[in-house]
């Protein structure tokens, strides 16, 4: 992990809504979902990570997916989010503005405390 890509941790609990929030957008195989999220500051993300992820959206029902043939190599499976995922991420998206207000009060609080010092 360099300097500038999130910790394991934040991004296992993250992954499946920055997934959602890419599928929202247009329907995506592995490899792009992956150029995605590192375009978006997520860093490298394994395969060991992301398709657990997937397969666990997928039997929830937020995620459905199809094998597309190759162009000139083999079929990849693509992966679109279902109408029961986008109602998750709204779900999830006003459920992490709240957390993020937290946080950010907190991250601050704690910050201001550092300065001024005993």
């Amino acid at each position: 992990m360099s300097a500038h890509e999130p910790s394991s941790g934040w991004l296992r609990g993250v992954l499946p809504l920055a997934v959602a929030a890419v599928l929202a957008r247009d329907d995506q195989h592995g490899y792009a979902l992956v150029q995605q999220l590192a375009t978006h500051g997520f860093g490298t993300i394994r395969g060991g990570a992301l398709y657990p992820v997937l397969g666990r959206m997928e039997t929830d029902g937020l995620v459905e997916a199809r094998w597309e043939p190759g162009e000139g190599g083999p079929g990849r499976k693509v992966y679109r989010l279902t109408d029961a995922g986008r109602a998750r991420l709204l779900e999830e998206t006003a459920s992490w503005e709240r957390f993020s207000r937290s946080m950010d009060g907190l991250l601050g609080q704690a910050a201001r405390g550092t300065r001024e010092g005993p």
